[in-house]
């Protein structure tokens, strides 16, 4: 069994701007991807809500910092075979971090976790999807609105800024914003047919991957 990691916050749980719910299981960017791939491949949805890069949120409710997280979840599923990464939209919030730049730093620091967090384990380390979240976009829902003041103008760095992080780690850069646009409802996530499409793109990259480590 391969398996695959993907590592984000709500776009990868699946939420649903229109009313806050998940999408259905079918609609999910992981769930469509494991559909696209051989049935003896593994796609390990690891998302939630207001997870952000590598910084603490005091205001949640739970840890959703994902640096902290990271390693833990690297041991209890290895040995896995590739992380997909999507993170950095909750880094925007600005009691967070404000900027793209800080987000791309946190995505250099899961990078190097995933890279170096056990370097006894026999197995390799997993090779590495650094994903851009889609950008942005204007909304006139005020809690949103509010929340991410100055973010669309930010969020639009998110793929020139992680495409040069990606290159110093030596992995695979994705720019989910070529596929994917964020629906004005509440300005940050994706309809059923966006999530969908970030899924669907993803599956000959992934293929890619893993047929360069001889995996399929």
């Amino acid at each position: 069994m391969t398996t695959i990691l993907c590592y984000g916050d709500s776009l990868t749980w699946g939420t649903n701007p229109d009313g806050g719910m998940r999408h259905a299981y079918a609609d999910r960017w992981p769930s469509v991807l494991k559909a696209g791939l051989p049935s003896d491949i593994e796609v390990i949805a690891e998302g939630m809500g207001g997870r952000t890069t590598a910084y603490d949120d005091y205001t949640g409710d739970c840890d959703r910092n994902g640096a902290k997280l990271l390693p833990s979840l690297l041991f209890s599923h290895r040995p896995v075979a590739l992380v997909i990464l999507m993170l950095g939209t909750n880094d925007l919030k600005p009691q967070i971090a404000g900027t793209a730049a800080a987000a791309a730093l946190g995505m250099r620091r899961c990078i190097e976790i995933v890279r170096h967090h056990a370097t006894r384990l026999p197995e390799p380390p997993p090779q590495v999807l650094l994903v851009a979240p889609p950008r942005l976009v204007t909304t006139s829902n005020p809690f949103f609105t509010e929340m991410l003041a100055g973010a669309i103008a930010q969020s639009a760095r998110f793929a020139p800024l992680y495409a040069d992080e990606a290159q110093l780690a030596n992995c695979t850069f994705f720019d989910a914003g070529t596929v994917a646009t964020a629906s004005t409802i509440d300005g940050i996530h994706l309809d059923a047919a966006n999530t969908r499409a970030i899924g669907q793109a993803l599956i000959p990259v992934v293929q890619g991957l893993l047929a360069k480590s001889g995996v399929a």
